[in-house]
C-alpha cells in the first residue's frame, strides 16, 4: 500500500479549490435574482423584529444565500478530495451505490463509504436513511459473486469535528482526524497538513468574492426599493407578503 504523497495532496488540493469552490461560490452570487431571495425568506419574523431597512431585509436574505452555498460547494469539494486521498492509498473509487461516495478495499475489508462535512450534518429521519442506505448496498454485495464473503465495513466519513464513540453498531462513524486517517492508509497528521494549501490564494479569490457580493448587495438593494418600498422609503409589506405568500 503505498503511502499518500503530501505533496500530491498539496498540487490537488491548488488545483482543484478554485473551480470547486471560490469559482462556484462567484457563480452562486453572480446569478441570484431579486424575486429567488425574497423567496427564500420569511417575512413574519422579518416584520416581527421591527426592521423597516429595505438594505438589512436584502444582507440578510443574501448573507445566509451566500453562506449555504459555501457550504454546499466545499462539501463537494472535499468528497472528491476524500475520494482522491483514498484512491492514491488503497486504490478507492466513487461508488456506484445509492448513498454511499466512496468505497475501497484494505487487509481484505471492502469499506463503504458516506462522505459528510462535519457530525451534525442530519436529522433523525436522515440518520435512518443513511442507515438503510448501507443495509442496501451491504444486502446486494453479499448476493453478488466476488463480494459474497466479503468482509464489509460501512463508515460515516466526517471531514471535520469530533466523536469519540466511533461505534453505532450498523456502522462506524469517524470524524476528523479518524476519518483522515482511515482513508489514508494511516496518516495521523493528514488532516492537520491539508490546512496549509486550502490557504493559499485564499486573500485574492475572497477579495474578488467580497467586491461580487457588494455589486449584488447594491444592485438588489436598488431593485427592492423600486419594487417593494413606498416613496416615502419605508416597506410595502402589503405588497410583498402578497409577493412572498400569495397565491398566483
Amino acid at each position: 500500500m503505498p503511502m499518500i504523497d503530501i505533496n500530491e495532496v498539496a498540487v490537488f488540493i491548488e488545483e482543484e479549490i478554485g473551480p470547486k469552490f471560490h469559482f462556484k461560490r462567484r457563480e452562486k452570487i453572480d446569478a441570484l435574482t431579486l424575486d429567488t431571495i425574497i423567496k427564500r425568506k420569511n417575512p413574519y419574523l422579518f416584520k416581527a423584529k421591527a426592521n423597516n431597512s429595505a438594505a438589512d431585509f436584502v444582507r440578510s436574505v443574501l448573507e445566509a444565500t451566500v453562506s449555504s452555498g459555501e457550504e454546499t460547494a466545499f462539501g463537494n469539494f472535499l468528497e472528491g478530495f476524500a475520494i482522491f486521498v483514498s484512491e492514491k492509498s488503497y486504490g478507492g473509487r466513487k461508488s456506484s451505490a445509492h448513498g454511499i461516495d466512496l468505497e475501497f478495499e484494505a487487509e481484505d475489508i471492502k469499506y463503504l463509504v458516506s462522505i459528510k462535512s462535519g457530525p451534525n450534518w442530519g436529522n433523525s429521519s436522515q440518520l435512518r436513511q443513511l442507515v438503510a442506505n448501507f443495509n442496501t448496498a451491504k444486502k446486494i454485495l453479499h448476493t453478488s459473486g466476488g463480494a459474497a464473503r466479503q468482509n464489509i465495513i460501512c463508515v460515516e466519513g466526517c471531514c471535520y469535528g469530533r466523536d469519540d464513540k466511533p461505534d453505532k453498531g450498523a456502522h462506524l462513524k469517524l470524524c476528523g482526524q479518524r476519518f483522515w486517517e482511515m482513508i489514508s492508509g494511516g496518516n495521523e497528521s493528514l488532516y492537520g497538513d491539508i490546512i496549509i494549501p486550502l490557504g493559499h490564494a485564499a486573500k485574492s479569490h475572497n477579495e474578488e468574492i467580497t467586491e461580487s457580493i457588494t455589486r449584488k448587495f447594491n444592485a438588489l438593494t436598488g431593485e427592492f426599493i423600486n419594487r417593494f418600498c413606498h416613496p416615502s422609503g419605508e416597506i410595502d409589506w402589503e405588497r410583498l407578503i402578497k409577493f412572498n405568500s400569495g397565491k398566483k
